[in-house]
């Protein structure tokens, strides 16, 4: 399921696979249901109902079929108002409809009005009708909720825009993989929600799920003596593989941006003394922080632009990457355009200077210059290559 609620307060809730919204705190849940032109819809319990994360943010359209057409729902959280969690109801059908929830205790634009006949839900639940083409808007207080009436709230491609403000600041990118790209955003939307991996059960990616978070913008300073405690129990315990490769990387990140300088340099001492960094696995992780390194060590590991070389399937097809980092106070920006059978790359690289090469792709390829572009050579057919 996907989680709600808003950074910075303690408010969240789940978002079920039909729409309903699951609070943690153990309120009952925001279920809704449909009246349409044949009968009533329950999403529960309905066939005909998609979802998916609008740009792979916090924001969750629910999509459930009517006669005609369908009605869309978004949820998503704002701060606004003390913390809201506002459910919008599209009705993107032809006729008009009624949808009833089973909370009463919402902001509402206007008093409910439609009767519930037909359908079983509990006491005390509303309706409201709603034209064809149209749009209602209701809210659920994070505390002390109550029925009243709907202050001005964003739009849900308001709310997300917000959170690709927010994830975008750990690095951006713009994939041949839609959604490969939609998952990265997922990942760290998450991540900002629901904290990073516990540290006793999975050390090495609670440290790369610090180091997104801190990229996100949060603090550096509260998470050192976490970060130190779970690098100890995994170079002490294992296994050392791709995953602990990142964990040092997301962990010079933390320290530099706290400027703990000799916990740097340990992490530096550590990085020279292991051989190199293990294959990537053939394919991503399923989620959470683990999957967001996996893609950041495709397209860049260290200085290396995508050491891997090309998948397949990107082969010919122009990508973007933005902010991925070089080193724990550097990043660099690259985009690949191409000419013909041959990649053209330009790239612009912010903080301590380096040496940028690609040897899978561009063997004599390298530079130290800050920005700039050139022309690699056609890639060789990959047909048992990695592929994403």
């Amino acid at each position: 399921m996907i989680t709600t609620g808003v950074l910075g307060g303690t408010w969240r809730a789940w978002v079920t696979p039909w729409g309903a919204v699951e609070p943690w705190d153990g309120s009952a849940a925001l279920e809704w249901a449909i009246a349409a032109d044949d009968r009533w819809h329950v999403p529960a319990r309905e066939a005909a109902v998609r979802q998916r994360r609008v740009d792979g943010t916090a924001v969750v359209e629910t999509r459930v079929r009517v006669p005609d057409g369908d009605v869309v729902q978004r949820v998503y959280s704002v701060a606004d108002h003390g913390g809201l969690t506002v459910v919008e109801v599209e009705n993107a059908s032809p006729l008009p409809i009624a949808v009833a929830f089973t909370r009463s205790d919402l902001l509402t634009p206007r008093p409910p009005s439609a009767p519930i006949e037909g359908v079983d839900l509990p006491a005390g639940s509303v309706a409201f009708p709603i034209g064809h083409r149209a749009t209602l808007t209701v809210a659920l207080r994070h505390t002390a909720p109550a029925a009243g009436a709907l202050p001005a709230v964003p739009t849900a491609a308001g709310a997300a825009r917000g959170w690709s403000t927010i994830v975008d600041r750990a690095g951006r990118f713009l994939l041949p993989d839609d959604v490969l790209t939609e998952a990265v955003v997922a990942a760290r939307s998450e991540l900002a929600l629901c904290g990073p991996a516990d540290p006793e059960e999975a050390p090495a990616e609670f440290v790369v799920g610090v180091g997104q978070l801190v990229r996100m913008g949060e603090r550096a300073d509260p998470w050192l003596p976490e970060v130190a405690r779970a690098l100890e129990s995994v170079g002490r315990n294992g296994p050392h593989d791709w995953l602990y490769a990142a964990a040092l990387d997301a962990a010079a990140v933390v320290f530099a941006t706290a400027g703990e300088q000799r916990a740097l340099r340990d992490v530096g001492a550590v990085r020279a003394a292991r051989p190199p960094a293990p294959e990537l696995p053939s394919q991503p992780p399923p989620g959470g922080a683990r999957l967001v390194a996996w893609v950041e060590n495709t397209l860049g590991r260290g200085a290396v632009l995508l050491p891997g070389g090309l998948p397949p399937d990107w082969v010919g097809a122009n990508f973007e990457v933005y902010g991925l980092p070089t080193g724990p106070a550097s990043t660099v920006s690259y985009a690949v355009r191409w000419h013909g059978p041959r990649p053209a790359v330009l790239w612009e690289h912010d903080g301590e200077p380096c040496r940028l090469t690609s040897p899978a792709l561009a063997p004599e390829w390298a530079t130290t210059e800050a920005k700039g572009e050139a022309l690699w050579p056609a890639p060789a057919a990959v047909p048992g290559g990695r592929s994403i």
